[in-house]
């Protein structure tokens, strides 16, 4: 029977995704570790590989098709020994999806019945796993074929790439008996604790307010979507609250200028920012109670000082996170969070490196922000929201009235994992590192 193959999730949070480019075409022949697309996240771009070997028999989803949930068919594949007429006996793909470009702009719910005609074959089982617990690697057809004639596939040797099981390992064993696994009950799910909020006004309801005016519709990405569906949640869920302190400038801004005299020969030069990660970073490690993350039902508490910057692209932002900042020195942060910018920009990320951190960083002062108050991103127990550095008068320790370049920071913290003594400890310690840059290098 034809292999099936399914729209991956390429991130733990991916519900559903473009399918931005395919890299083979039908009638081609691909192998196990082929590449044979490019999937469009909400965050980036990557590349998908064939985990079976066959002829692509028929692409299901056109290239540029948005909205294609994770597991609906995107191609077929056929293996040794099949032809298309198999395709349409085993009702694998049903009627052409084509053209699925025009069908995702006839209806919202076209790509999702482009990927579940109406004479769609059973699907093949779920990956079965051995006694242990660990994953068995089989095809789609030799699961449903084991499926069928009753075989255990912890009991069948794979010949396939990497000890697959396909279709002919399964067709040549001995039926037997299947082991019987035994697995806890699923915990009952969590009571609602709050009815869900209301929704806005529908998008037909917003245009006819505006009925009569001039307006460009721009249609969301799976980027904005993502932002605003995360940030509402984070807003309306998150027990938010703020702390707010000024900085003097004036030893960071002369200690960095000497550090970037001698760094000017290997081509390095520190900015105010890297020397905000610094001090976030060190202040993680001062405050341990404070490095840690909400995880629903249990507080993380984290060992390293892994922070995320928000960094701006074109229609939204990343959140690159830098491991273990408080190990690495300025200059090595520097040029680590300048890469990570650039490929954040131009949509390079792979997953592991705008996921995770316990703590988030958002600089708005290089636009002449004074101040604002950023949003906690959750899992992050906090967010430090930093404004520009404007020179103002200050009263000294002796009374006298001085001018110093000043820049104004807000935290906005998680009530639920930080308490105000605690999230006032960790900003005058980030206060301090900064005040005394020095110190940091210690």
């Amino acid at each position: 029977m034809p292999i099936e193959i399914l729209m991956p999730a390429l991130s733990p949070t991916m519900e559903e995704g473009t399918l931005a480019k395919w890299l083979v075409k039908e009638g081609d022949t691909v192998s196990s570790g082929d590449l044979i697309a490019e999937i469009e996240t909400d965050k980036a771009t990557m590349e998908f590989e064939a985990v079976d070997e066959g002829v692509v028999a028929k692409i299901v989803i056109a290239e540029g098709s948005e909205g294609v949930k994770v597991n609906s068919l995107i191609a077929v594949l056929l293996e040794d020994g099949e032809s298309a007429d198999d395709i349409s006996a085993g009702g694998s793909t049903g009627a052409s999806a084509a053209p699925a470009a025009a069908a995702a702009e006839a209806a919202p719910v076209a790509v999702e019945a482009a990927a579940s005609p109406p004479a769609v074959a059973s699907p093949a089982p779920a990956a079965p796993a051995a006694a242990d617990g660990s994953r068995i690697f089989a095809s789609p057809l030799a699961r449903r074929i084991a499926a069928q004639k009753g075989l255990d596939l912890a009991a069948i040797k794979g010949s396939g790439p990497k000890g697959r099981i396909i279709k002919t390992d399964v067709e040549n064993a001995t039926a037997a008996p299947k082991a019987v696994q035994t697995t806890a009950a699923a915990p009952a799910p969590a009571p609602a604790t709050a009815a869900a909020p209301a929704a806005g006004p529908s998008a037909d309801a917003v245009a006819r307010m505006y009925e009569g005016r001039t307006f460009e519709e721009v249609k969301l990405d799976g980027m904005r979507k993502t932002i605003a569906a995360r940030l509402s949640e984070a807003k309306q869920t998150i027990p938010h609250f703020y702390l707010r302190r000024d900085i003097k400038l004036d030893a960071l801004l002369k200690f960095r200028s000497q550090l970037n005299k001698q760094l000017e020969s290997r081509g390095a030069k520190l900015s105010v920012n890297d020397f905000v990660i610094k001090a976030v970073a060190n202040a993680l490690q001062q405050v341990p109670e404070a490095n840690a993350v909400w995880a629903g039902d249990r507080v993380l508490k984290m060992k390293a000082s892994d922070v995320a910057v928000a960094v701006a692209i074109e229609g939204g932002l990343f959140t690159p996170v830098l491991q273990d900042a408080d190990m690495k020195s300025m200059s090595a942060l520097s040029t680590e969070m300048k890469d990570l910018a650039t490929r954040a920009r131009d949509r390079k990320l792979a997953p592991h490196e705008y996921q995770g951190g316990s703590f988030a960083i958002s600089n708005l002062g290089m636009f002449g922000i004074d101040n604002f108050d950023a949003i906690v991103n959750p899992p992050h127990a906090g967010i430090l929201a930093v404004g520009t550095g404007v020179k103002k008068p200050v009263v000294g320790d002796d009374g006298e009235l001085s001018v110093a370049t000043v820049m104004s920071v807000t935290m906005s913290v998680d009530h639920r994992v930080i308490d105000g003594a605690l999230g006032a400890e960790l900003l005058n310690a980030i206060v301090d590192n900064l005040e005394n840059p020095m110190v940091m290098l210690a």
